[in-house]
C-alpha cells in the first residue's frame, strides 16, 4: 500500500501517517521527491485500511498496490517523473519533456584529458558530464580508476565548466565520498544486485543513476529501484546498457523494447548508453537515434581526446566526425518525436 501526500504536505503531516501505521505494526518508508512526498507501506494491508488514513491531514492520497515495486510503479503515480540533476542555479532536466545528453571520459586519467573530453562533450550539446573515478573492471590487473584523485578532478571540471557530474560508487564505504563530489551518483551493471549499496545510495541525498544488470529482468531491474525508493530517494533515472545474450557481435545486446516496456510501468525517467551496449564506436550513433525515436529521456556515451590511448573502452569512445554527428543526432532527433534537447543548466524556483 503506497500513501501520497499532497504538495503542501509538512514534516509533521508525514510524521502522523508513519506513527499511525507503526501503531498497528506496520512499517513506514518515506521517499520525497522534487514536489512529492510518497509513503510505502508494508505490513498487514487489512488493518492498514482501518486506519483511515485518507482522513489524515496532508493526505492526498492512499493506493493498494499489486505490483511488487510499489514507490516506483505508475500505479500511484500516473505522471512520469523528472529528476534535477545539480547544484541550484545550474540543475539539469532528466524526464519526459527532454532529451538529455550526458557525455565524458569512461575513465578519469588525469585533469587534462577529463577536461579536454569534457569541452569535447560541452561542445556536442552535452549538458552532464560523466566520468569514473571508480572502475570496476573484470580484470583484477585494469585501470580501477583513480579513486579520490579522480573524484577532486572531476568537482574541478565541473567549476571550470558548469556541467553537473555523474560518477560510478562501488562500494558502501565510499558512497559519503562520492556523495560528496558529485552530483549525481551511478550504479552501475556489476553492482545492479548489490542491495546494501542500493540502499546505502538511497540515502545519500543525491540522484541516482541506476543501470541495468547484464542479466536482470526489467522487474528485477525495478526491484533494484525499489531498493533506492525505498530509503527515501525518488530520485532515480534507469539507465538501459545492453544485455548479456548469445549474441557476440556487440558487447552486449541492447534492449530497445525496454525503454517504453519501463515507461508503462515506472515513472521514473529512462535513458539509454549506446556505447557500452555496443563496445564500438561505429555503433553509438545508429543506436543513439533508436534510443531517441523510441522514447528515451537521454542518452549517455563516452567521449575520449585521444581513444587509442584510453585506459577503459577506448574503442567505444568518440572524437572528431562520430562526436559531431551525434551532436546532430541530439540536436535535431528529439523535435520529432515532440520533445527538446536540453541545454543551458537552469535554476528550479
Amino acid at each position: 500500500m503506497v500513501v501520497v501526500m499532497s504538495p503542501q504536505a509538512t514534516d509533521e503531516d508525514v510524521a502522523r501517517v508513519v506513527a499511525r501505521v507503526e501503531s498497528v505494526g506496520g512499517e513506514a518508508f518515506v521517499s520525497k521527491g522534487v514536489v512529492r512526498t510518497i509513503i510505502g507501506l508494508v505490513g498487514d494491508v487489512e488493518s492498514f485500511h482501518h486506519l483511515n488514513l485518507r482522513a489524515l491531514r496532508g493526505v492526498a492520497d492512499v493506493h493498494r498496490i499489486s505490483d511488487p515495486y510499489k514507490l516506483v510503479s505508475r500505479q500511484h503515480h500516473p505522471e512520469r517523473s523528472t529528476v534535477w540533476v545539480g547544484q541550484p542555479g545550474h540543475q539539469v532536466p532528466i524526464g519526459p519533456d527532454t532529451v538529455t545528453f550526458i557525455a565524458g571520459p569512461c575513465a578519469v586519467e588525469s585533469a587534462q584529458q577529463t577536461l579536454e573530453a569534457a569541452l569535447m562533450a560541452k561542445s556536442a550539446g552535452a549538458t552532464i558530464l560523466r566520468g569514473g573515478a571508480y572502475k570496476p573492471r573484470t580484470s583484477p590487473y585494469a585501470f580501477q580508476g583513480l579513486g579520490v584523485a579522480g573524484l577532486e578532478i572531476l568537482a574541478d571540471v565541473r567549476e571550470a565548466t558548469g556541467m553537473p557530474v555523474v560518477t560510478e560508487v562501488v562500494d558502501v564505504r565510499d558512497v559519503a565520498v562520492v556523495a560528496e563530489h558529485a552530483d549525481m551518483l551511478q550504479i552501475g551493471t556489476r553492482n545492479a544486485a548489490n542491495f546494501g549499496l542500493l540502499q546505502a545510495v538511497g540515502e545519500a541525498g543525491k540522484p541516482v543513476l541506476l543501470k541495468r544488470g547484464m542479466t536482470a529482468t526489467i522487474e528485477e531491474w525495478l526491484m533494484a529501484a525499489e531498493y533506492v525508493a525505498q530509503r527515501g530517494n525518488l530520485d532515480v533515472v534507469l539507465c538501459e546498457r545492453g544485455i548479456r545474450t548469445f549474441e557476440p557481435a556487440t558487447r552486449n545486446t541492447l534492449d530497445i523494447s525496454a525503454v517504453p516496456v519501463v515507461q508503462a510501468a515506472s515513472h521514473l525517467p529512462i535513458i539509454v548508453d549506446p556505447s557500452h551496449a555496443a563496445g564500438r564506436r561505429d555503433l553509438v550513433v545508429p543506436l543513439s537515434r533508436a534510443a531517441i525515436a523510441v522514447g528515451a529521456d537521454g542518452v549517455i556515451v563516452d567521449v575520449h581526446p585521444t581513444p587509442e590511448t584510453a585506459l577503459c573502452d577506448g574503442p567505444q569512445a568518440l572524437e572528431g566526425a562520430e562526436l559531431r554527428e551525434l551532436a546532430q543526432v541530439v540536436r535535431r532527433f528529439p523535435e520529432l518525436v515532440g520533445r527538446q534537447q536540453a541545454r543551458t543548466p537552469v535554476a528550479v524556483v
